[in-house]
């Protein structure tokens, strides 16, 4: 049995960082999933992958794993990239791209 742990990024429909920065403990799926032959679905017989165990800090997430003696890996989050830009740079005379409609 081994789990990983990450901090899930901000959804595509978030703009903002509400509802981000706290670490989850996800269990890895021991048995493939499988389709379902008649109506497509697919499915698995492993109870531990419907488990999620969420965390305020990644210290917690590490102690609960170690504590149950779950092997586990951890997944740094990647930096965030932000480009800061305006809304009057699309008006501006020396652009760097060239307006196209």
């Amino acid at each position: 049995m081994s789990a990983r742990i990450f901090s899930p990024a901000k959804t595509a429909m978030q703009s903002g960082k509400a509802k981000t920065g706290y670490w989850v403990l996800e269990f890895d799926p021991e048995q493939p999933r499988k389709i379902d032959p008649l109506m497509g679905y697919t499915s698995s017989g492993d109870m531990k992958s419907q488990i999620r165990l969420t965390f305020d800090t990644r210290e917690e997430a590490v102690a609960y794993a170690e504590k149950h003696r779950i092997a586990y890996r951890i997944e740094e989050p990647k930096p965030v990239k932000r480009l800061q830009i305006s809304y009057s740079d699309n008006f501006r005379y020396d652009r760097r791209t060239p307006w196209t409609h």
